[in-house]
């Protein structure tokens, strides 16, 4: 869909724009030659930033602006002043921007990173003028509110990279470009804090004659004008006071980019995206201050509300940080299947390792390495990144495994190579449609948010990771139980149906859902993952039925265009695989394949068993494991 027909939708449905509107982290593979990159930001209408980074190998920061024109770098690495590139960021697009062939953007087999930002009143705005040697000189910006953070370059001279930030205040400054803890002074910000309107500067911010670039980062607080209803809140501007490894800091939203720097002392700026991975274990680390490439450290970790500072290094006891944090996406509900589910198989043609594409991100990924053998089920998330579980059993979750690496910009990838027949189911996080929830039990009754935007219908959590405990999967859905009494299944096995308080014999909400202190859902101090689907209207449904024992079963309305692309059935009332079809592999007016997500078996090819109708899809066998007279069952479908 085109930028300009999604803002008029936007308007008419009387809300805001979307931060997938006016941010971006895109991963691109370099050619050593042309590339256009395409991450639907409108550069060329709208300007504003694109700051793009090697990030395997070490290479400058390269930052391009609409204010300077392509061509025109920056270095937030060092004090230099603006030079041209010819082969660096060559054109800003409607939808994205354009890289020639320099090497530190664009090097031949190389990994690399980019952040855009786009102007937009309480996001971001990008500013140039000329200094006048003034102090407390005022420049004017169009950000549309008191910036929270405003980072100022001098274009002409070789100098150090000027921040104002908030949680610091007026009198006080940081550089980019080194590790330096926050000094005081008013050569640089001029003792007035910045305004809806302008933003007041030093001598060594206005030096005469010296053109010079600043780049306005807002802070939303509660008065954000952004997402469907026109009040959600997309960046923050803040500070934290370390506690000594272990600080959680809430922003009101889960965020995809941050970046944070001690003020008390000496540190890097350490820039983490959700793209490149922040999860419970390694992530990569890079520096705006330093060219170096990414390095791996367990410092952060995000939440369905913020992130934690989980090592000495980002939250050293009683040192302030201060931080920008971007929330993350999307905020548009789907209107197309297409846009957040996908099924792709990687055979003999595919490449080593093979990749699996979905044709955009990707959050979620249930794979199997071969369907026609016995094989395991795994499941893996962008918030664990190369950690997996299976559905079939109730193992912990592993170390980093070879199995799913979510780095990709459109799918993901494999460092598995030792078997050619690989199928992927793969899922996209978006409001009313899926969610998925990483979370630390704390062994009483806890209250875990989540970011669905609608009650989920369908849950699944597991215990990922605790030493001294294995627990399998169990599983909510909205047509077992009452609201006051929860009955639950299990993933990992056949059993039928059972009461259990797992869930504090409540129903989720659509913010939050409650869990007891069980192992299975909340044991201290384990990591748990939790799975929430939706029913989305011509996207997902998740619904019951009960079996007729007929060959002409139970036809269910979906409320799709067309028959489903994944269908999931689990009878309820006695023991019962968990079924799956796709169309992958044939829903078919004939024979359908089947696989189990609880056992490792390989496909079956039992017959018919369901056919595709023009809504939904209806049951074509009188077998008990989908359609016996009487029975009850569960389901889950996509279109």
């Amino acid at each position: 869909m085109s930028n300009v027909k999604k803002l008029m939708m936007t308007a008419a449905a009387g809300g805001g724009l979307n931060v997938e509107d006016v941010f971006s982290t895109y991963l691109y593979d370099g050619n050593a030659s042309t590339q256009t990159i395409t991450n639907d930001i409108d550069l060329s209408g709208e300007g504003g930033l694109v700051w793009l980074k090697r990030r395997d190998g070490g290479a400058a920061h390269h930052l391009y602006d609409t204010e300077r024109g392509a061509t025109k770098r920056l270095r937030s690495d060092t004090t230099a002043a603006e030079d041209t590139q010819s082969t660096g960021l060559t054109a800003f697009n409607s939808d994205g921007f354009n890289i020639g062939s320099n090497s530190n953007i664009n090097g031949g087999q190389t990994k690399n990173a980019s952040w855009t930002f786009r102007k937009a009143p309480k996001f971001f705005d990008v500013v140039t003028y000329t200094g006048d040697g003034t102090n407390g000189r005022t420049i004017s910006h169009n950000l549309g509110s008191a910036p929270g953070c405003i980072i100022v370059k001098d274009l002409s001279y070789s100098s150090n990279w000027k921040v104002y930030h908030r949680g610091i205040g007026e009198t006080k400054w940081l550089e980019l470009n080194n590790t330096n803890s926050a000094q005081t002074g008013n050569e640089n910000w001029y003792d007035t804090a910045p305004t809806s309107s302008v933003f007041t500067v030093g001598v060594q911010a206005n030096n005469n004659g010296s053109n010079f670039v600043a780049y306005l980062f807002a802070h939303n607080d509660g008065d954000g004008e952004f997402g469907p209803d026109g009040d959600a809140d997309i960046i923050k501007c803040g500070s934290y006071t370390g506690s000594g490894g272990n600080t959680t800091v809430d922003l009101g939203f889960e965020p995809q980019w941050v970046m944070v720097k001690a003020a008390g002392t000496s540190s890097n700026w350490f820039m983490i995206d959700n793209m490149r991975g922040i999860t419970s274990g390694n992530d990569p680390m890079l520096y705006a201050n330093e060219n170096s490439g990414a390095e791996s450290r367990n410092y952060f970790e995000l939440t369905s509300t913020g992130f934690k500072a989980k090592s000495t290094v980002v939250d050293s006891s009683g040192t302030q940080y201060i931080y920008i944090a971007i929330r993350r996406g999307p905020m548009a509900v789907p209107e197309s299947a297409d846009d957040v589910f996908a099924i792709d198989t990687a055979g003999a043609t595919s490449p080593t390792p093979p990749t699996f594409n979905a044709g955009f991100t990707i959050d979620a990924a249930l794979m199997r390495l071969g369907t026609t053998s016995a094989q395991d089920n795994y499941i893996s998330a962008r918030i664990t990144n190369k950690k997996k579980l299976n559905t079939n059993d109730n193992g912990s979750e592993g170390g980093e495994s070879t199995y799913s690496v979510f780095d990709y910009q459109e799918g993901h990838g494999t460092l598995n190579s030792t078997l050619s027949n690989y199928q992927s189911w793969m899922w996209r996080r978006a409001p009313n449609y899926f969610d998925v929830v990483a979370y630390t039990g704390d062994g009483s009754t806890q209250t875990i948010n989540h970011n669905l935007g609608a009650v989920p219908e369908m849950m699944w959590v597991k215990m990922r990771n605790d030493p001294s405990f294995t627990r399998g999967w169990i599983v909510y859905h909205k047509d077992l139980g009452t609201d006051s009494n929860n009955v639950v299944l299990h993933l990992d096995t056949t059993a039928a149906e059972e009461d259990g308080a797992y869930f504090n014999d409540e129903r989720p909400t659509d913010t939050s859902f409650k869990v007891v202190g069980d192992a299975y859902v909340n044991r201290s101090g384990a990591n748990y993952i939790a799975y929430l689907f939706a029913s989305l209207d011509g996207v997902s449904k998740v619904g019951s039925y009960t079996g007729n024992g007929s060959t002409t079963g139970p036809s269910i309305d979906c409320g799709f265009s067309a028959g489903p692309r994944f269908v999931l059935i689990k009878r309820t009332d006695s023991a019962e695989n968990w079924y799956v079809f796709d169309s992958e592999r044939g829903i078919v007016a004939g024979a359908d394949p089947y696989l189990m997500l609880n056992s490792t078996s390989a496909e079956i090819n039992a017959g018919d068993i369901i056919d595709p109708t023009s809504s939904g899809f209806q049951l074509a066998t009188n077998g008990s494991n989908v359609n016996a007279s009487g029975g009850t069952y569960i389901f889950y479908a996509i279109a």
